[in-house]
């Protein structure tokens, strides 16, 4: 099956090389290898252009975010099925061919991601019992925190018409916001293989870079809660942890500035 693999990119060369040689490595050889390059300054196109291999596409935009980046992987992407990877993560060489294994022998599955080992300031870490990946019917345990990694997942396009794309909106948590809206419509599936490296732990990353994250949660289950297929109930997890969300905001307002937000 020939997949499309979609690397965004902004000013990430050193670990670019590590992502971007685990893709080349794939025992399964058959995909296009997507890499939009968000403006980055680093020299990441000039490396770009010394890569000769016939399955690398490189597209390169101004500054405009990893929604942004994404999503034009997505709309130049050749196959119907869509794999991203993360510009600081990796693959075992057999990731590909051990998910393409399993939508082959389940082919009514449409999103499918692999379990993952976690990298932390150079060491293995165990991930806590509250990032347990579930699979299936999976909208219920998505609410309290984003457990759908990017560079695990493989999605055919037919989600992408149906949900939408990233929101380019949001300057952080626009995974979150997009596997909230998928798992109301679709079962995702996850492997009981960890078949992906994630790395933390750098200066860069959103989660350190972005102020009040959780605002962003917010406004992702605010825009869940007008989805025409939420159930009763669900609504009433999503208002709930809203709540709790913003109460936390509120207190590190206080504790902070002395004063609460006004609005979130």
């Amino acid at each position: 099956m020939f997949v499309s693999v979609i690397i965004p990119t902004y000013n990430r060369l050193v670990v670019l090389k590590r992502a971007i040689e685990s893709v080349l490595c794939q025992t399964h050889r058959d995909f296009e290898l997507i890499i939009v390059d968000d403006g980055s300054t680093d020299g990441t196109v000039e490396f770009l252009r010394t890569i000769e291999d016939e399955r690398l596409r490189v597209i390169s935009i101004s500054h405009a975010g990893v929604s942004a980046a994404r999503n034009k992987g997505i709309t130049n992407s050749r196959s119907e099925l869509v794999a991203f990877l993360d510009s600081d993560d990796e693959w075992m060489d057999d990731k590909l061919e051990k998910q393409l294994q399993y939508i082959h022998n389940n082919p009514d599955v449409r999103v499918v991601q692999t379990e993952e080992i976690w990298v932390r300031d150079g060491k293995r870490v165990n991930p806590m019992k509250k990032h347990k990946k579930h699979s299936g019917w999976i909208f219920e345990p998505c609410i309290p925190l984003c457990i759908v990694s990017p560079s695990a997942v493989m999605i055919h396009q037919e989600v992408f018409k149906k949900c939408g794309m990233f929101d380019e909106s949001l300057p952080a948590c626009e995974d979150y916001d997009l596997w909230l809206r998928i798992a109301l419509e679709y079962p995702i599936i996850t492997m009981d293989e960890k078949l992906i490296v994630k790395y933390g732990g750098h200066a860069d990353q959103l989660s350190r870079t972005t102020p009040v994250m959780d605002s962003y949660r917010i406004l992702a289950l605010k825009k869940i809660l007008n989805h025409p297929k939420i159930t009763p109930s669900q609504k009433k997890m999503v208002e709930e942890s809203i709540a709790a969300r913003e109460k936390i905001i509120q207190q590190g307002a206080l504790k902070r500035l002395g004063k609460p937000l006004t609005s979130l």
